[in-house]
């Protein structure tokens, strides 16, 4: 029945105030209401509607995404819309374009890495989107070793001019969004070659198509690289191919900010601090893990949904069944992974600090952050896009079967975001990065330098080495003291035990390739420490609304204890917790889940997301599921005839027996 909220009586259960929960969620009341504004707007705009996406061939459904993003467009200039609101409009269309690479990596990298004149001739372009530019980097051979990229800038000093060059087949651009079709500029990172000298991989801003009839240009060979993984999902998207042959461009396209090149031909760097391009990576790795808690949290909404829609076994005297969420064995995967989407949102939030923080420090020389800046980042990155990759599909599973369909939503939300765990860093590749840094860290700490920031723990290393946990009963793990110096200590002497042991080794890089699957469980153990820190001081603010916080606490304490269940081994092997303090904390879990159970719809209304953002059926607001379904089905272009196409050609004459004379 339409009308009919079937989710009401869970709503009524709630013990603390949404309104107040949405806000906490958001960031800020401002926050909220740009985002509860421009969100009902996409909603109530058919322009922006989705719901056939995974059933449109691929040419039909990029056209279809080139006229939403001209539309977005038109309406940010219609309605005068702030930066703010043009972001968050792109965001709730909820379809990957090119615009996300012209607004996400062009225009940020120019910013970053382009001097205050080439800003002000290409920024003026880009946001008027007179220009429309994509970043390629990776290539055919190289993706995490950008050092081994092939692409070629050679200076001729006759004419002034670099000479971009695609010199093998594996040096081919590959798969930069926006590139194959639509792109006109990008910046492309090449070998800058100059006197026959090799100075490593720098940025150039080359022209790609005519502006007139968006034709290639001489030299340029450009097209997309196929299709990719799921129905609709991240096909909107035109990743391309990019070859360059013998293409010239002035020499005042190589971004200059940090180094340049002379009319003479001659290298040299800027007063401009290098380290400047470490404020664009953390810039774009904190945006990578506040998509990481959108996604995740728009998982976990359709599945609880559901699973309170839901109803199997357990039925008394020919009464209802029990709802699939109060099986202990649906909570025990559902309710941390809600928890997880709190605290990726939360750590996400301190990231947009750290990010003006280190943008701060580098404006007036000050890099003593720098390492522990870029390996926090590098590590959070990796860490929430594989949780919350492994969690989109977890949330399809706990939907059972209708969870496979498009029109669940889960099928596509998981094939578009799960390319996360691969661009802007392969996250095992980051997770090394993370363990070079703390095998670092651990060598330095006899030599009075202090270890700064999500690394400082490391300062107290021989506390933790020698401590032994003090909890004697479930309760006692609500206490955030105990529960960090559990975090820490198991993740200190991880890297202490890695340490030691790459010691033993006379080539230190041969033990580090040796020890890396090691090395990697060091890294992750010292991200978990960060987010639990951080959702930890999330809770000593001021967290207004009634029942807000307690609810909170709830969810922090299922975040930490679910984490400390499937890492058992790591904490009962460093020998801080004992197996009776373990089993405790699995009681604590348990009684916690109990406690989150009335209040789960509440908590992922919080979300504030509009059925049109979700795309989900199983996840709408009114839990109106199964009608909604069967006319769901009938809409398939499959039902659009009752015969099908080739039942005459192929299924009546193996009804018939005349299927040897059959020309097939």
């Amino acid at each position: 029945m339409e009308g009919v909220d079937y989710l009401a009586d869970e709503r009524k259960k709630a013990e603390f105030d949404v309104e107040s929960m949405k806000i906490v969620w958001a960031g800020s009341r401002h926050a909220f209401e740009v985002s509860d504004r421009i969100s009902k707007l996409v909603a109530n705009d058919p322009a922006f509607r989705k719901d056939e996406r995974a059933m449109l061939p691929r040419k039909e459904l990029f056209k279809n995404t080139l006229r939403k993003a001209a539309t977005a467009y038109k309406r940010i200039v219609e309605l005068r819309l702030t930066e703010e609101e043009a972001s968050r409009l792109r965001f709730y269309i909820d379809e990957p374009a090119y615009t996300d690479l012209h607004w996400g990596m062009f225009i940020p990298v120019i910013k970053g890495q382009g001097t205050d004149e080439q800003q002000r001739k290409w920024l003026s372009l880009a946001y008027k989107m007179q220009i429309i530019g994509c970043y390629a980097q990776t290539e055919l051979g190289h993706g995490s070793n950008v050092q081994g990229l092939e692409t070629t800038a050679t200076f001729d000093p006759q004419t002034d001019e670099f000479v971009i060059h695609s010199p093998t087949l594996t040096s081919k651009k590959w798969w930069p969004g926006g590139l194959g079709k639509v792109s006109t500029h990008a910046v492309v990172f090449a070998r800058l070659i100059t006197d026959g000298e090799d100075h490593g991989v720098h940025g150039f801003i080359v022209q790609l198509r005519d502006l007139e009839d968006h034709r290639p240009l001489p030299g340029i060979t450009v097209g997309d690289i196929g299709m990719k993984f799921g129905n609709g999902a991240y096909n909107t998207m035109d990743n391309g191919v990019l070859s360059f042959d013998h293409v010239r461009i002035p020499r005042n396209q190589m971004l200059m900010r940090v180094s340049q090149v002379t009319r003479e031909g001659k290298y040299k760097k800027s007063d401009v601090p290098w380290q400047l391009v470490y404020g664009t990576m953390v810039y774009v790795r904190q945006s990578i893990v506040a998509d990481a808690s959108s996604a995740l949290s728009k998982a976990v909404c359709i599945a609880t949904r559901y699973s309170a829609v839901r109803r199997q076994f357990g039925s008394q005297n020919g009464g209802p069944e029990t709802q699939v969420i109060d099986y202990k064995t649906q909570q025990s995967r559902l309710f941390p992974l809600l928890a997880s989407a709190y605290a990726f949102r939360f750590v996400g939030e301190w990231l947009k600090w750290l990010y003006t923080d280190v943008t701060q420090r580098l404006q007036a020389n000050d890099f003593s952050t720098l390492p522990e800046a870029h390996a926090c980042t590098a590590g959070l990155k990796s860490l929430t896009t594989s949780i919350t990759a492994d969690g989109i599909e977890e949330c399809r599973k706990l939907c059972g079967g209708h969870g496979y369909l498009c029109s669940s939503g889960l099928p596509e939300l998981f094939a578009v975001y799960v390319p996360a765990c691969t661009y802007e860093g392969d996250n095992v590749v980051l997770l090394l990065q993370v363990a070079r840094f703390l095998m670092k860290t651990v060598s330095q700490l006899g030599t009075g330098k202090q270890p700064v920031g999500t690394i400082a723990y490391m300062g107290r290393i021989e506390h933790l080495l020698k401590s032994r946990c003090s909890v004697q009963r479930a309760d006692d793990w609500l206490k955030p003291s105990q529960v960090l110096e559990a975090f820490e200590a198991r993740a200190a002497r991880m890297s202490v035990s890695c340490a030691q042991n790459l010691s033993k080794f006379d080539n230190p890089e041969k033990g580090f390739a040796e020890l890396s699957a090691d090395l990697v469980e060091a890294a992750v153990a010292h991200c978990q420490l960060i987010v639990v820190s951080k959702f930890l001081e999330k809770l000593e603010q001021d967290i207004p609304g009634e029942g807000v916080k307690q609810q909170l606490e709830a969810l922090c304490g299922i975040y930490y204890l679910s984490l400390l269940h499937k890492h058992q081994g790591d904490f009962l092997a460093t020998s801080y917790i004992t197996a009776k303090q373990a089993a405790l904390a699995n009681e604590l879990l348990r009684n916690l889940f109990t406690k989150v159970r009335p209040n789960a719809i509440a908590l992922v209304d919080s979300f504030n997301y509009t059925d049109h953002f979700l795309g989900s059926i199983l996840g709408r607001y009114d839990g109106n599921v199964y009608p909604k379904l069967y006319e769901a089905a009938w809409k398939d272009p499959l039902n659009n005839t009752v015969v099908p196409d080739g039942y005459h050609e192929y299924v009546r004459p193996l009804l018939k027996q005349q299927l040897l004379n059959a020309k097939l």
